[in-house]
């Protein structure tokens, strides 16, 4: 279905997220801390996972002396956790909240660039992991815990690359394109459901530590910070968004190229 509006310039009102559990991965820097800061302005508890403690820690300090609500420390490792590290994160989210109202997957590696006649093995293993195989995980355990919610929000994070793709972007390219086929058919399962929703978000040329990898020449300064592009996400995870479901969403304006 067509969008009503652009959610990228969507302005919440205020608190429209209170009392909402909402998991965000990759949640210690980028997009993921910026998403974390604003959904907790927005009154929601936000479970905080990502790989390192420290980062995560921060994050958690930050929202604590601004006065947001009490989010949740989740250290995990999505390129090395097996199935029963899985189970115990759900169950332990179960236990604490009873629920989820949100599910943000947003941790990512981007490998290397190169062609695929060249590309590292090891290294398309470990991408494939992380940004596909580790999302369909965590989203299948998490399914029953968003199934008790009266209004869940699946939001995916995708990239330009895993729309059309482009050479030398490799596995990185490729696990995007296996993101958006696996919210598609999770869409689809789920048409008809008025209490969960899932779609996928493109943030656009944003100013991260993975984008300076990724185009090292490129002026910083240019882009848009990760704070400034989580009206999307915002628009998606709250109820102003109920009935969108299987829709590819831009952040930002396109780059032209």
């Amino acid at each position: 279905m067509a969008l009503s509006l652009n959610p990228a310039a969507y302005q919440p009102a205020a608190n429209h997220l209170k009392d909402r559990v909402i998991l965000v991965t990759g949640a210690g820097s980028g997009i993921g801390r910026a998403l974390a800061h604003d959904l907790a302005r927005q009154g929601a508890t936000v479970g905080l996972l990502g790989r390192q403690s420290k980062k995560l820690e921060r994050v958690y300090d930050e929202i604590v002396t601004r006065g947001g609500p009490t989010p949740a420390l989740l250290p995990f490792d999505l390129e090395n956790a097996l199935a029963p590290q899985y189970d115990a994160l759900a169950e332990a989210l179960l236990t604490e909240f009873g629920r989820l109202d949100g599910l943000v997957h947003n941790a990512a590696l981007l490998g290397v660039r190169s062609p695929i006649a060249h590309f590292d093995v090891p290294t398309w293993c470990r991408v494939l992991q992380v940004n596909l195989t580790a999302a369909f995980c965590l989203t299948q355990v998490c399914l029953p815990l968003l199934e008790k919610s009266a209004d869940a929000s699946i939001v995916f994070t995708t990239s330009g690359v895993g729309h059309v793709g482009r050479a030398y972007w490799g596995a990185y390219a490729v696990s995007k394109f296996g993101v958006e086929g696996l919210a598609q058919v999770l869409a689809h399962e789920y048409q008809g459901n008025d209490r969960l929703r899932i779609n996928v978000i493109d943030p656009g040329a944003t100013r991260t530590d993975m984008r300076a990898v990724a185009y090292p020449g490129e002026d910083p300064k240019t882009l848009k910070t990760p704070a400034e592009i989580t009206a999307a996400y915002l628009y998606l995870l709250g109820p102003d968004s109920r009935g969108v479901s299987g829709e590819r969403v831009l952040a930002q304006p396109p780059v032209p190229a």
